[in-house]
C-alpha cells in the first residue's frame, strides 16, 4: 500500500489526552537484533566467544569498525533540554520524549538506526567532552532543541571536533524545508526569487539559519527581527550573531517593528511566538507569501493571513502547506552517511532543499508548495541528491 502524496488533511477526530499518554507509556524505542538468537550456535556467534574474533579484527584494523559494528549508520540525537519544542527550557529528563519521537522518525523515513541522548547539563565544554568521548558509539550527531545563542557555538565546536556529520536540526532542517517552500511559493506568485524582499520574524536558531541559506541562494533583500524590532546597524543592544546579520541584512535599514519591516515586503517567514497583526500583513505587497510556522499556535492563523496572501503555511499537519522538519533531516542525515561524508555543508543542504521542491513540481499549486511529511519518496530523493554533491564537495 502506498502513502498519498496528496496535501495531508485534518485529522479525521480528534487526538485524546489518553491517546497520547497511552502511546508513550514505556517509551517509543527499542532495540532488535538483525539475527536470530535461538540456539547455542547462535548465540556463539553473536557474542561468545565469536564476537571475541571480530573485537580483535577491529583493534587491528580500525576501518572494520565502520562495517562490523552499527556505528557508521547510528544517529545520535542529543539534547540539554533547553529550547523544546515552544516549552522552553524544561530540562533534559523532559526532553527526552521529544528525542526519542525525533528518533523514531529517523528509523521510519531515513532508515537509520538512531538513539536519543539527554545531557544533564548547558554548559558548552561539557557538552563537547562528552561527545568526543562517545564519538566511537555513533556515526553523526544530530543536535536537537539547545538554546540560542549557545546553539551556534556547539554546533561550530562539534563540527571541528568530530570526524563525522554534525547538524542542529532546529537550524538547519527548518532553513531547508522553508527553503523549498519558498522556492515554490515564489513561482506560484510569479515572482523571481533573488527579488524577493523577505521579513524574517525571530533571531533564534531558525531564523539565523533560514536568514543564511536565503543569503545563499541569492535573496538579497532581507530583514530580520527579534523582541525589540528590526535588528539593523545602529542598534547598540545586538549580541555577536545579530550583530553580524545586522552588517549583511537590511540594506535599507529599516528601523522599528513588524509594521515597518512589513511595508512593501513579498514574504514573511515567522519563526518565533510573536504575533503578526492583521493590519501590519496588509502592507505587504499584493499576493504576498505568509509562512508562520510557530507552533502549536501560528503568528497569525490561516485564515486570516490568507486575506493578505496568496500562499500560506504553518508548522501544523491540520493545515494545507505543513513546514516540517522531516522532510529534510532523515534525508540529509542518509545522504551524508551514505556518501561518507565528514561534514553536512551549506551546498548539500541548498541540494536538499531543490530535491524537495522538485518532488511537488508537477502538482504545484497555492494550496501546495511543499509534499507531506508522509510521501515515501521525500527521504529517497533527499538522501540522493546530498550524496550527489557530497561526493564532490570539497569541505564535506
Amino acid at each position: 500500500m502506498s502513502l498519498s502524496t496528496a496535501p495531508a488533511s485534518a485529522a479525521s477526530s480528534p487526538i485524546t489526552q489518553d491517546e497520547i499518554f497511552d502511546s508513550h507509556l514505556g517509551g517509543k524505542l527499542s532495540v532488535e537484533t538483525t539475527m536470530p538468537l535461538d540456539s547455542k550456535r547462535a548465540l556463539s556467534i553473536a557474542y561468545t566467544p565469536g564476537v571475541a574474533q571480530v573485537s580483535r579484527a577491529i583493534a587491528e584494523d580500525p576501518s572494520k569498525h565502520a562495517t562490523h559494528t552499527w556505528a557508521s549508520r547510528l544517529v545520535a540525537v542529543v539534547s540539554d533540554g533547553t529550547a523544546v519544542l515552544g516549552l522552553g527550557d524544561i530540562g533534559a529528563a523532559a526532553s527526552l520524549p521529544v528525542m526519542e519521537g525525533k528518533s523514531a522518525l529517523f528509523r521510519e523515513f531515513g532508515g537509520l538506526n538512531s538513539i536519543p541522548l539527554v545531557l544533564d547539563t548547558t554548559d558548552v565544554d561539557e557538552i563537547v567532552e562528552t561527545l568526543v568521548r562517545l564519538r566511537p558509539s555513533f556515526g553523526a550527531v544530530n543536535l536537537e532543541d539547545i538554546s540560542a545563542p549557545r546553539c551556534f557555538e556547539l554546533e561550530q565546536r562539534l563540527i571541528e571536533a568530530l570526524d563525522c556529520p554534525v547538524m542542529h536540526d532546529d537550524q538547519h532542517g527548518t532553513a531547508v524545508v522553508v527553503l523549498a517552500a519558498l522556492t515554490n511559493a515564489a513561482k506560484v506568485t510569479g515572482r523571481a526569487f533573488s527579488d524577493l524582499r523577505v521579513v524574517v520574524a525571530g533571531a533564534g536558531a531558525a531564523g539565523i539559519a533560514i536568514t543564511e541559506i536565503l543569503l545563499a541562494r541569492g535573496v538579497a533583500d532581507v530583514i530580520l527581527t527579534d523582541s525589540r524590532g528590526t535588528i539593523h546597524r545602529d542598534r547598540d543592544d545586538l549580541n555577536q550573531i545579530k550583530a553580524h546579520y545586522a552588517a549583511r541584512t537590511n540594506g535599507e535599514n529599516v528601523i522599528g517593528g513588524m509594521r515597518e519591516a512589513l511595508e512593501g515586503a513579498d514574504a514573511v517567514i515567522g519563526v518565533s511566538s510573536a504575533k503578526i497583526a492583521e493590519e501590519d500583513l496588509a502592507r505587504m505587497n499584493d499576493d504576498a507569501i505568509v509562512f508562520a510556522l510557530s507552533n502549536p499556535d501560528p503568528e497569525v492563523m490561516p485564515d486570516v493571513a490568507a486575506r493578505y496572501a496568496a500562499v500560506v503555511a504553518t508548522g501544523r499537519s491540520d493545515f494545507p502547506n505543513q513546514i516540517n522538519n522531516v522532510l529534510a533531516f532523515p534525508g540529509i542525515f542518509r545522504g551524508a552517511l551514505d556518501s561518507g561524508a565528514r561534514r553536512i555543508t551549506p551546498a548539500m543542504k541548498i541540494a536538499a532543499a531543490e530535491a524537495i521542491a522538485a518532488l511537488v513540481e508537477d502538482k504545484l499549486s497555492a494550496g501546495f508548495i511543499v509534499p507531506s511529511p508522509l510521501d515515501p519518496r521525500v527521504a529517497e530523493a533527499v538522501a540522493r541528491a546530498v550524496a550527489e554533491v557530497a561526493a564532490n564537495d570539497p569541505d564535506a
